[in-house]
Formats: structure tokens, C-alpha cells, sequence
């Protein structure tokens, strides 16, 4: 067997090749058009917190580092948990926060107007899907249908984003078991929710889980019922390289496996089916 120089091994006694089901996050793992987001929480946030009566005497770079340390740590997790997170801090600052739903639809806001260009061109056909996709996706999820393993897509946003965005896409015949996403009652759905619940309904072992995405929640539940966690550190702006800062989070979170995208598709079939 020729050496796998594309898949960086971090685990590599944990069993692999009977995969029966596979779960996927959306946004850095598969679409790309949600690419940026965190320009623009992160400085939102920031300004809410700047605003309150101890803020406005804290240095910036500490209000930017307190902001950019709570996106990070909830990253991965439903919007409305660092919305959580801000009012929490804005309130220990000594302002009076607004509620976590409304700054997440202040927030969400924004971000539509940064990629609202990209949801008109995808609309239109002006523009491949291929643009907005993590290199190899299509291909990677053509090989796991080949396999006849049951896919699953489970995201943070907002499930009638999620529907939408994979459609634009051309991802969501892929996912025959189902899409999920973020619901208003946030309480009602998360990834290990979803996770749990394919274990528990198909009495599988862990052995026959897959679990693909770019964020430790994910990475985390799908080591806690004893699946194969793959990270995907994905540089989403260069779409080639892998992020340093994703990598070592995935490596904490207990990923098997790191790939910065599909694109060595060959390698990684190699390594995980043979």
C-alpha cells in the first residue's frame, strides 16, 4: 500500500472501514457560503460590548479578545449559544443586554447582507456551485452513496438556511436520512441530539458512525458514542490549505483524522475503507 501523505493520522488505532452511517456539518465542511461570518460577529459583538458602562473604559483589543474568545469556544454549536454568551458578558460589564434571540437576528442581518451576492449568483446560475463548495464534496459524497451509507446533514444554523443553502448547492439528495438544523426553540435540537438518536434508533456500535466537520461540538459527539471523527481543518477563503487554528482545536476536540478538504479523494478512500 503506497504511503497517505494527504490524511494526517492522529488516531490510528481506532476502527475503520464498516461505516453504515455517515453525519455532516454544513457551513466549512461541505458549503462555503456562510465563508467570513465571523468578520462579522466578531466586531458586532465587540461594538455591543464597547457600549456598555465598563466597556467604554476597557482597552479594545481586550473587548476584541473577550468577543473573539466566546465565538470561538461556541463555535460549532447553534448561533443562538454565543448570542447567549454576549448578553451574559454585557451584562457583567454593567449594561443592560438585549435578549440572545435579538442579537441573533441583528446579527443575522448582517451576515445576509455579506452573502446575499453570493445566494443571487448561486439563484440565478451565474455562478457554479463549485465556487462555494469545500473542494472534493460532491465527489466524497457520490463515493459514501456508492457505499450505500446513510448520510446525514446537522448544522448550526438555522434549518430553513440549511435547506435552502444545500439546494443552491445541488447537496441535498445526498442526505437520505435526513437535514437538521437550528430551531427557535433552540432547546429542542443539537448535533449530539441527532448523533444519539441514529445510534439509538438503528442499534448500532460506534465503530459503524462516520462524523465529517470543522468544529470540536461536532467532532466531540461523534468520539462520545465511540464513532470515527474526521476534521476538516478547511482554510475557507483559500479553499487549499489546512488552518492552524482549526487544526489544533480538532486534534483537543479527539479527531482521528485531519484533511484540510476532499480534494486527494483517492488518499482518503485509501485510508478509511481499506
Amino acid at each position: 500500500m503506497k504511503p497517505v501523505t494527504f490524511v494526517e493520522v492522529i488516531t490510528p488505532c481506532t476502527p475503520r472501514g464498516e461505516f453504515h452511517y455517515a453525519v455532516f456539518d454544513f457551513d466549512g465542511t461541505i458549503s462555503l457560503i456562510r465563508e467570513g461570518w465571523q468578520q462579522i460577529m466578531i466586531p458586532y459583538f465587540a461594538d455591543e460590548l464597547t457600549a456598555t458602562p465598563k466597556g467604554k473604559h476597557r482597552n479594545p483589543q481586550e473587548i476584541w479578545k473577550l468577543a473573539s474568545d466566546f465565538v470561538e469556544y461556541n463555535t460549532g454549536k447553534q448561533t443562538i449559544y454565543q448570542c447567549i454568551s454576549l448578553a451574559e458578558e454585557v451584562e457583567k460589564l454593567g449594561g443592560t443586554p438585549l435578549t440572545p434571540q435579538a442579537y441573533k437576528e441583528e446579527y443575522h442581518q448582517r451576515l445576509l447582507e455579506r452573502i446575499d451576492g453570493r445566494l443571487k449568483r448561486l439563484r440565478e446560475g451565474s455562478i457554479s456551485p463549485q465556487e462555494y463548495l469545500l473542494p472534493g464534496s460532491i465527489q466524497l459524497l457520490e463515493l459514501l452513496k456508492n457505499k450505500g451509507i446513510t448520510m446525514y446533514l446537522a448544522s448550526g444554523t438555522d434549518e430553513e438556511y440549511v435547506f435552502n443553502e444545500a439546494d443552491l448547492l445541488g447537496v441535498t439528495q445526498y442526505f437520505n436520512g435526513g437535514i437538521y438544523g437550528a430551531q427557535t426553540d433552540y432547546k429542542t435540537f443539537s448535533k449530539k441530539m441527532v448523533i444519539e438518536r441514529i445510534v439509538r434508533e438503528n442499534s448500532l456500535a460506534g465503530p459503524e458512525v462516520i462524523g465529517f466537520g470543522d468544529g470540536y461540538v461536532e467532532i466531540e459527539n461523534i468520539k462520545e458514542v465511540g464513532g470515527f471523527a474526521c476534521g476538516i481543518a478547511s482554510d475557507e477563503a483559500g479553499k487549499k490549505d489546512i488552518d492552524p487554528w482549526k487544526r489544533q482545536r480538532l486534534i483537543k476536540a479527539g479527531a482521528d483524522i485531519i484533511i484540510p478538504h476532499y480534494g486527494d479523494l483517492p488518499s482518503l478512500e485509501e485510508y478509511l475503507f481499506r
